[in-house]
């Protein structure tokens, strides 16, 4: 019988977020859940078409709130974990200042038409 060489460390959860790309979509996640929580409550402070009043008029306002917050967390999740992807075959930015090649535009001349008379 062959022993087990590999030592675990901690529970399965921890050891899942020594993958780098899995680190990066729950730190992503977390942040798009927090944007999404201010802008529910502001939606509520600010209270748009009276918004507000409108939730905590029902008899059970928590599962307006809870699908309000849950479509907010999974628009705003998924952005910020789009974008963090997205944003990883992007080199390093030189210390130019100003965006990269990608970003410079290249100047074309047009030719003009001649006007009929």
């Amino acid at each position: 019988m062959v022993p087990n060489t590999r030592r675990r460390t901690g529970p399965r959860s921890f050891r899942l977020l020594r993958v780098p790309l899995f680190r990066l979509l729950v730190i992503n996640l977390a942040i798009g859940a927090c944007a999404a929580t201010l802008l529910v409550g502001g939606l509520l402070w600010l209270n748009p078409g009276h918004l507000r009043e409108l939730i905590f008029a029902d008899r059970a306002p928590g599962i307006g709130l809870a699908l309000l917050l849950a479509s907010f967390v999974i628009t705003f999740g998924s952005a910020a974990m789009g974008s963090a992807i997205m944003a990883q075959g992007r080199k390093e930015e030189d210390d130019r200042g100003g965006g990269g090649s990608a970003s410079q535009m290249a100047v074309q001349e047009v030719p003009r038409r001649a006007r009929p008379m």
